[in-house]
Formats: structure tokens, C-alpha cells, sequence
């Protein structure tokens, strides 16, 4: 009696893995989608500072980058000449 419960309950649940394992199948799968510094970029601007920061990594002399950076941002801030304010 028991024996044929437990008969009973494995034939459920082999049944249910196949109809399970045939769904799935039949699925769309998800494709992992890239993070990170792997991820596509569409932006040319985001593309092209990824690139100037990974070359920084690697191939640039350390902090040059930064500098310029900075030579950039402080030659846009407008100077005050205070001789010439009279």
C-alpha cells in the first residue's frame, strides 16, 4: 500500500519535470544584459570618455588626463580683470 502511493507520487512528479522541462523550452530566454564597463555605449561622448579613462588606466603617464581636465575647466571660468574695471 505504501509502496504504491510512493509509485504514484514519483510518476506525479516525473510528469510534472517533463511538462515543466517542455515549457521551458518553449520559453524566450533571457540574454544577460551587459553592465558595467561592457555595456554598448550609444552616447559618442560617454563612448569617447570611456575611452580616454580606460586609456588613462593603462597607457597614460598617471594624472595626466586629470590635468588636462582641469586646464579645460579652469580656462572656461571667465577672469575678472580688476585694473581695468575703472
Amino acid at each position: 500500500m505504501i509502496c504504491k502511493k510512493y509509485l504514484k507520487i514519483t510518476r506525479i512528479l516525473y510528469i510534472m519535470r517533463f511538462i515543466t522541462a517542455i515549457i521551458k523550452r518553449f520559453m524566450p530566454k533571457e540574454l544577460p544584459k551587459p553592465v558595467g564597463r561592457w555595456r554598448t555605449e550609444t552616447c559618442n561622448t560617454q563612448m569617447n570618455t570611456k575611452i580616454d579613462l580606460s586609456n588613462e588606466d593603462h597607457c597614460g603617464p598617471c594624472g595626466q588626463y586629470a590635468l588636462e581636465k582641469i586646464e579645460v575647466k579652469n580656462s572656461k571660468i571667465p577672469t575678472l580683470d580688476v585694473k581695468n574695471l575703472k
